[in-house]
């Protein structure tokens, strides 16, 4: 069982194949992990007593050419070694991330790995990008999908884009939630007005957080422009935006120059998030586009009403007017003024927390993990009844289309 991600990032994608691989049943499993060398989490991926970790100098998220050829023979070496290894088991090559999910899977079909499967945690591809950029991703993925065996998807919607795109087939896809720890969300060990105290939050301030990372994809100007408009006309409002990344220069430049000082926090990386949710009054996110983001169930389960934007997998964690409002992205007005009607009613915050944590057991972290045990045993099973096909029949010509067919 090979997983296989570009970077371990702080990120969900990345959490919960660490999770994944860490929680397999190992009287069926046998967990590998292979990464892009460097990740904030690699310490802990080096700290999996039982299972391998495969650290690659060049598997990067940027595209270069010359060091992806060599990513793609570094992966294949791990996975022959791997395979050969562990004689007489079906191999898994499970990938995640757009990088790793392209070069793993080549990888897998060059070793002749009888069962591949990918994880879509969001598109690599997105309307921002230029036409003949984005026609190349979405052309890469067509192709790999081709010799994908099973595709994961955290959303309904990435689902219905992966059909109508032509990138996997509706009987190879299976929706698999991307899993939080929910205990630790729902309670936490420090009484709120401590956590506040800590973060220089005051007893009577309204403290209005974001986690992501600091990308493209996430929008943080977009928050720094909502704090603004909140801040303007709500003097207890406090912002707190917990994450680090390439925009970090602009985002404190952009809250320095709203006159924002002493009023925004930019945390940078953090690994107390249930802390900070739980010391927050509202959590926002203005996200360009997602899979399905982690930190809406985050929210959810510490009993947070969001403000976020509707796209992707986001309206299937928050209903807009039930437990959050959605609007659209970059429509940092709207979003401003949900943030100031839900920061100037107590009783509606409560409403639509309470709503959250009611609704949150579907993305239960441990529920993610068997249901993908659940998947790997029923391709591998299939893998195995052909293989045992082919061999009984090994002259047959049925037999020999079929092997062929694995290729095409």
């Amino acid at each position: 069982m090979i997983h296989i991600i570009t970077m371990l990032e702080l990120g969900g994608a990345q959490q919960n194949t660490l999770h994944t691989v860490s929680h397999l049943d190992r009287a069926r499993f046998r967990p590998y992990l292979i990464a892009g060398e460097g990740g904030i989490l690699d310490p802990e991926a080096r700290a999996l007593d039982d299972v391998p970790f495969f650290p690659l100098p060049d598997l990067r998220r940027e595209i270069l050419p010359h060091r992806d050829l060599l990513a793609l023979g570094q992966i294949r070496s791990r996975i022959r070694a791997i395979v050969r290894a562990n004689p007489g088991r079906v191999a898994i090559v499970h990938t995640h991330s757009s990088k790793a999910g392209i070069l793993g899977r080549w990888a897998a079909w060059l070793e002749r790995v009888p069962v591949i499967v990918h994880t879509f945690h969001g598109f690599g591809f997105h309307e921002g990008q230029g036409r003949p950029v984005r026609w190349v991703f979405e052309t890469a993925e067509r192709l790999t999908g081709r010799i994908t065996h099973a595709f994961i998807m955290v959303s309904r919607a990435n689902m219905e884009k992966a059909r109508r795109l032509g990138i996997a087939p509706v009987e190879r896809m299976t929706l698999i939630r991307s899993g939080i720890p929910i205990e630790e969300f729902l309670e936490v060990e420090e009484r709120r007005e401590e956590i506040r105290a800590s973060l220089g939050v005051g007893p009577d301030e309204a403290l209005v957080t974001m986690v992501a990372c600091l990308k493209p994809q996430k929008a943080p100007l977009d928050f720094v422009e909502v704090a603004r408009r909140v801040a303007s006309q709500e003097p207890r409002a406090r912002f707190l935006l917990a994450g680090d990344g390439v925009l970090r220069g602009r985002v404190e430049e952009a809250a320095s120059s709203c006159g924002l000082e002493g009023r925004f926090q930019l945390l940078g990386w953090r690994r107390d998030i249930p802390r900070i949710l739980h010391a927050s009054d509202v959590l926002v996110l203005t996200s360009r586009w997602e899979g399905l983001p982690r930190v809406l169930p985050q929210a959810m389960a510490a009993g947070l009403p969001v403000v976020a934007t509707s796209v992707d997998g986001s309206p299937e964690a928050v209903e807009d007017g039930v437990n959050g409002f959605l609007v659209l992205p970059g429509q940092v007005e709207a979003m401003a003024s949900r943030v100031l009607a839900l920061l100037r009613d107590p009783d509606l915050r409560r409403r639509m927390g309470e709503e959250g944590r009611a609704r949150v057991g579907e993305f239960d972290i441990g529920r993610m993990v068997v249901q993908q045990e659940e998947l790997y045993a029923k391709l591998a099973s299939s893998s195995l009844d052909g293989h045992r096909r082919c061999r009984r029949w090994s002259r047959s010509e049925n037999c020999r289309l079929s092997v062929r067919g694995r290729r095409s």
